[in-house]
This record gives C-alpha cells, sequence and structure tokens, in this order.
C-alpha cells in the first residue's frame, strides 16, 4: 500500500498524490496543465520543473542525458521521470496555459523508458 504524499505547487497550492507515483501525473491530477509533447520518455524536455525544497537525489539516465543534451542539468527536472515522495517543493517551468501549447500524449503510469537510475549532480550522496 503506498502512503499519501502532499506536494507544493508554485502557483497551485498544495496537491494529493501516491509516493513513488510519477510527478507529472500527480502535477495534472492536481490541475496544473502539463506539458508533455514526448509523452512522458525524457525526449522532450517540456514537463520541466524547478525545485524549491525535496529534490530528489536519484535521476534516471535518460533524464540526466536529455537534460545534458538540452544544457538543462542542474536548472531543472523532467517531471516525468520523477516519483512523488514527501517534502518535494516545485516550480512548473512550462504548462500548456504559459506555452499554447496542446499538452501532448498522456504518459503511461510507469516512468519509461525504463529507467535506470544514477544520482544528479550536485546531490548529497553524490561521489
Amino acid at each position: 500500500m503506498t502512503q499519501g504524499v502532499t506536494i507544493t505547487v508554485t502557483g497551485f497550492g498544495e496537491i494529493q498524490a501516491q509516493e513513488g507515483e510519477r510527478l507529472v501525473l500527480a502535477l495534472e491530477r492536481g490541475g496544473v496543465d502539463m506539458l508533455h509533447r514526448c509523452g512522458g520518455v525524457a525526449r522532450c524536455t517540456t514537463c520541466r520543473v524547478s525545485f524549491d525544497e525535496g529534490e530528489p537525489d536519484a535521476m534516471t539516465v535518460a533524464e540526466y542525458d536529455k537534460l545534458t543534451e538540452k544544457g538543462l542539468l542542474g536548472t531543472a527536472r523532467l517531471s516525468c521521470q520523477i516519483e512523488c515522495a514527501q517534502g518535494m517543493s516545485v516550480t512548473p517551468l512550462q504548462t500548456a496555459s504559459s506555452s499554447g501549447l496542446e499538452p501532448g500524449k498522456a504518459p503511461a503510469e510507469n516512468i519509461e523508458p525504463e529507467p535506470q537510475w544514477t544520482t544528479r549532480p550536485g546531490s548529497s550522496t553524490e561521489g
């Protein structure tokens, strides 16, 4: 049984999520019109968020590679590649309403592609 967690979202207040749920799905369910143009498979970076608190040290290799390619590593995270946890406070960096774009294909319930985990640069467990 998963535990409920509260996530603070700048401009939207608090939303309820399940521990381990994909952040992009929790944000949508909580009323945030997140973009996910690639369908949540770490290809487009439209679902990006910044963390005010509670940024996880774990990062998928797919997220690391895409953020590095786009020059966003260390400044943004991909909500499609993050599992919800208590204490998270995030700011959505792109939404459908702020961009004028259609959100995109609905992401799957589980992180895609199949996650291989690494540690984000600057994390407390790096090195």
